[in-house]
């Protein structure tokens, strides 16, 4: 009788082991390790890892849970560096500032995270909310509710009236004059605080406003903000705490300036100079060129009082911009890393990108690295992802079409994991 318990428990176990492995016949797959798209093959996962990626379809163990998607293109999960997780666009959202409580931005957050994962995207960078983001990325990591892998800045960094300074715009009085603690500093010595109170509240990075910006109530959109010694110390402080700084930048002075300081990525770069260009290369400096968001409060300027007034000629101007000068830094060699911007536009339509890029040239798989591997690279995970290989995170989605052929099927996500779970299988 002993024996026999042992035996079926023994069973029972290596039944369970075998219930953990899904097998996922690929159609076609993307991995992107090489540049082709190769036919039939399995991947194995097992637990949150790839355990084998096989050619042909491999016969799976019986009980073992089997992904049929042998019509469809398999790709490694997106990755997005620039989304706003907090908010999304709507002629009411700069009212939102004075309406909105805390708990309202909370689970608007999450909603707009499920958005992002079921578009494909697994992982993301938010740059830039209210602190909301931080409690989110805990809710997504506990599994309470569904979501991207998420990076945060917590709140940007700006200077007294610049982009991302929470007060502009408001009548005086109505809010204290905010310092290091929420994000705006000038000087070296609140540069430095600033940083400190953005990791003590849970950021995984920094991200600055290095010049101003389109969407602020301020009248400039270009014009450089923090000295190069006030970026060097904030590049030197987060480099401390092992984590990068991103710069939002549209002006060249200031993206020169942060460039030249050590800065890890420019968002936007929408006037940036061919010189910059070329300091970027030397500097290794990645590029997150966002050309859906121009194109979008390009659009959105041109609905009556859509945005405050002082918004539209920025918007006007600025937002058309950023797809040439992706072109230019493209053509140019600079590294390129895939990012939207999403919140200023609908989350969900990250991918819209991607036929951005390949229309002014970039090829369809080089426009897809940017997502995959360059992303990870960003980040500083590519031992974990960016690619379907043996070792790494299952994070795997699948499209209809081929995305060469057709890169607007990335649009129309049909599979989703994340860590090994599938979230999403039509």
């Amino acid at each position: 009788m002993r024996y026999s318990l042992l035996f079926f428990g023994i069973l029972l176990f290596s039944i369970s082991l075998i219930a953990q492995e899904k097998y996922i016949y690929c159609g076609k797959l993307i991995d992107g390790v090489g540049s082709k798209v190769k036919g039939n093959h399995t991947i194995i996962v097992e637990g949150n890892q790839i355990k084998s990626v096989q050619k042909g379809y491999a016969e799976a163990p019986v009980g073992t849970e089997i992904v049929d998607l042998k019509d469809k293109t398999v790709l490694p999960g997106l990755m997005d560096m620039h989304i706003h997780i907090e908010h999304e666009t709507n002629p009411n959202r700069y009212l939102q500032r004075f309406t909105f409580n805390e708990s309202d931005v909370a689970f608007e957050s999450a909603h707009f995270a499920k958005v992002t994962l079921m578009a494909g995207f697994t992982t993301v960078r938010d740059l830039g909310g209210s602190g909301v983001n931080v409690s989110l990325q805990k809710a997504i990591n506990k599994g309470i509710t569904p979501g991207p892998r998420l990076f945060t800045c917590a709140k940007s960094i700006a200077v007294t009236g610049g982009h991302a300074d929470p007060t502009n715009g408001a009548k005086k009085g109505l809010y204290d004059a905010p310092g290091p603690e929420n994000g705006v500093a000038d000087g070296v010595a609140e540069c430095k605080k600033a940083v400190r109170h953005q990791v003590k509240n849970g950021a995984d990075l920094i991200k600055i406003t290095a010049t101003g910006g389109v969407l602020s109530v301020a009248r400039d959109g270009k014009r450089p903000a923090f000295t190069e010694e006030e970026i060097r110390t904030i590049v030197e402080t987060a480099n401390d705490f092992g984590i990068h700084v991103a710069a939002h930048a549209h002006g060249d002075e200031g993206m020169r300036r942060a460039v030249a300081a050590g800065i890890t990525s420019i968002e936007h770069g929408t006037l940036m100079s061919e010189e910059t260009m070329d300091l970027m290369k030397k500097m290794g400096t990645w590029y997150v060129p966002t050309i859906t968001a121009g194109k979008a409060v390009a659009d959105s300027a041109k609905i009556e009082n859509y945005f405050p007034a002082v918004i539209v000629p920025k918007a006007l101007e600025i937002g058309p911009q950023i797809q040439k000068t992706f072109s230019k830094a493209y053509k140019k060699g600079v590294k390129i890393a895939f990012g939207t911007d999403a919140g200023v536009f609908k989350h969900g339509r990250n991918a819209l990108e991607f036929k951005y890029m390949t229309e002014v040239g970039m090829k369809p798989m080089e426009a897809l690295k940017t997502s995959f591997i360059n992303g990870a690279n960003l980040l500083g995970i590519a031992e974990q992802v960016g690619t379907i290989e043996k070792g790494k995170w299952a994070d795997i989605i699948a499209v209809k079409d081929n995305p060469i052929d057709n890169i607007s099927t990335l649009m129309d996500v049909r599979f989703v994991m994340k860590d090994g779970k599938i979230y999403k299988n039509e």
